[in-house]
C-alpha cells in the first residue's frame, strides 16, 4: 500500500512539473506538417513565447521560412519574418530534433486512396519517425483529420515500439484543426480547441499546451470523441452542401433561382444556416473527410447512406456545370468540341491559394475530354503545382482574361473577379458562384 502511494505521488508530481514547465513556457514545441494547419499553429507557439521547431520533409518549405519567406498566401511574410528575429522559430528536416520537443504536435495528411479508403502512410511514417526519438515526458498529439480510432489503434501502438508506454513514460491526445484559411472572422487562436487523450494525465497536459495559444479548450473523453467530433463538423457540410446542390438543379428546372430563395431563407432567425451550391466541393476536408466514417463504419456494419449520397451528389456537380456549358455554347450556335473556355479560379476557395481536391481540375478534364480548348486564370495559383490526381496539369500557367475565348467559366468567388467588366468581353459566362447577381444577357448560372 505504502509502495502504490509513493508512486502515485510521483507520478503526479511528474505531471505538476510538465504543466509547470508548459505554463511557464519553458516547454519546446515540434510541428510535423508545414503546410495550411501547421504552419500558423507553429507560428501562434512561437508568438506566445516559445520555443517552437517546425518539422517538414521539403526541403524547399523550410528554405523559404528560413529566408523569411511564406509559401502560403494568407500567411503574411512579416509574420514569418517577426518570427525568426525573436529567435523562437526554427524550421527543420532533420527530425531528429525531435528529441528536444516537449510536445509534438502532428499535422500531416490523411487523404482517401482510390478507392475512397483512408490513405494513414503519413500518420504512420511520421509516427515511426517519432518513435525513433521519444522520450520521457513528451506529450504527443495527432491533428490530422481520420477516423474514429486512429490514436488509439495506429497512432499508439507505433510509438511504444520506442519500448516506452503510453501514460506512463508518454502522453497522447488527439486534437482536430480547425483552420479556416483566410477567414478574416476566426484564426487559430480564436477557434476553441477539442482535444481528447487517452488518460486524465494526457488531458491535463495536452489543455495546458492549448491553452496557451487558444480563446478556449474543449475537453472530451476520449481520442475517438475528440475524431468523431471533427468528422461530424466536416459530414454536416458535406450533407448540407449537397441539399443545396439538389435543389438548385431542381429550382433551374422550375426556373426559380437558388440563390434568390437562400437570400430569403436566411432571414429565419433561428432553425435555418444557410448554405450554397458550387461546381463540386474542394479543399482537402470536405470531399474527404466523410468517408473516414464511412469506411470504419463498415467494420461495425453500418451503412453510412447520407454520407454515401451526399458524395454522390457533390461529385455529380461538374458533370452539370459541363451540361451547362454546352447549353449555353449551343445556344450560341457553337459546339463544345473546338470551343475555347477560360476557367476562372483554380482554388477551392475564394481568395487563397489553396487548389487541394479543386473541382476545376475535374471540370478542366471533363471539358478538354469532350474536345474543349481550356485555359485558366487565377491571380492566387500563377503556376499550377503536381497535383496528385491531376498530374497532367502541373506546370500549366494562369492567362489573362479577355476576349479570345468562347465561354468563361466562373469556378471561385475570389473578389478580383467581382470587380471585373464582363459586359465589354462580349462573351457568354457561367457563373457557379453567383458573384455576377441575376441573369442577364450573357451570364448563365450553373
Amino acid at each position: 500500500m505504502h509502495n502504490h502511494i509513493s508512486q502515485v505521488t510521483y507520478h503526479i508530481a511528474h505531471i505538476d512539473t510538465i504543466i509547470s514547465r508548459i505554463e511557464n513556457k519553458q516547454a519546446t514545441v515540434g510541428v510535423i506538417g508545414l503546410g495550411y494547419v501547421g504552419l500558423p499553429l507553429a507560428l501562434c507557439f512561437a508568438e506566445k513565447g516559445f520555443r517552437t521547431i517546425g518539422f517538414d520533409i521539403d526541403q524547399s518549405k523550410v528554405d523559404s521560412l528560413r529566408a523569411g519567406k511564406s509559401y502560403i498566401k494568407h500567411i503574411g511574410m512579416e509574420r514569418i519574418e517577426r518570427a525568426n528575429k525573436t529567435s523562437l522559430f526554427d524550421s527543420t528536416t532533420d527530425f531528429s530534433k525531435l528529441s528536444e520537443c516537449d510536445a509534438i504536435l502532428i499535422a500531416v495528411p490523411t487523404p482517401l486512396s482510390k478507392n475512397r479508403e483512408p490513405d494513414m502512410s503519413y500518420v504512420r511514417t511520421t509516427c515511426e519517425c517519432v518513435a525513433r526519438h521519444l522520450r520521457q515526458g513528451q506529450l504527443v498529439v495527432l491533428e490530422s483529420t481520420t477516423y474514429p480510432g486512429t490514436t488509439e489503434e495506429v497512432v499508439v501502438p507505433i510509438l511504444e515500439r520506442s519500448e516506452l508506454k503510453v501514460d506512463k513514460d508518454f502522453f497522447v491526445a488527439y486534437s482536430p484543426e480547425r483552420e479556416d484559411p483566410n477567414n478574416g472572422q476566426y484564426t487559430t487562436e480564436t477557434i476553441p480547441k477539442v482535444v481528447g487523450s487517452t488518460s486524465p494525465d494526457g488531458l491535463a497536459v495536452a489543455e495546458a499546451l492549448y491553452r496557451q495559444i487558444v480563446v478556449k479548450t474543449v475537453p472530451v473523453s476520449s481520442t475517438r470523441v475528440a475524431e468523431a467530433t471533427k468528422l461530424m463538423e466536416n459530414i454536416f457540410r458535406s450533407v448540407n452542401i449537397a441539399l443545396v446542390n439538389e435543389l438548385k438543379v431542381t429550382f433551374m428546372k422550375m426556373g426559380i433561382d437558388i440563390w434568390e430563395v437562400i437570400e430569403a431563407a436566411k432571414t429565419k432567425p433561428f432553425g435555418y444556416m444557410p448554405f450554397y451550391p458550387g461546381p463540386g466541393l474542394g479543399g482537402h476536408c470536405i470531399p474527404i473527410d466523410p468517408f473516414y466514417l464511412t469506411w470504419k463504419a463498415r467494420e461495425y456494419g453500418v451503412t453510412t447512406r447520407f454520407i454515401e449520397l451526399a458524395g454522390e451528389i457533390n461529385t455529380s456537380m461538374p458533370d452539370f456545370v459541363v451540361s451547362r456549358v454546352m447549353e449555353v455554347l449551343n445556344e450560341h450556335g457553337k459546339p463544345l468540341k473546338g470551343a475555347k473556355i477560360l476557367i476562372l479560379g483554380v482554388a477551392y476557395k475564394a481568395n487563397v491559394d489553396d487548389d487541394r481536391e479543386s473541382p476545376s481540375y475535374r471540370l478542366m478534364e471533363k471539358l478538354e475530354q469532350k474536345g474543349a480548348i481550356v485555359h485558366y486564370n487565377d491571380p492566387y495559383v500563377p503556376v499550377i503545382k503536381h497535383v496528385r490526381e491531376y498530374p497532367k496539369f502541373a506546370g500549366r500557367k494562369s492567362v489573362d482574361v479577355s476576349a479570345d475565348c468562347d465561354l468563361i467559366l466562373i469556378a471561385t468567388a475570389h473578389d478580383i473577379y467581382k470587380k471585373m467588366d464582363f459586359g465589354k468581353l462580349g462573351v457568354p459566362i457561367v457563373d457557379t458562384r453567383n458573384i455576377l447577381g441575376a441573369m442577364n444577357g450573357f451570364v448563365a448560372r450553373a
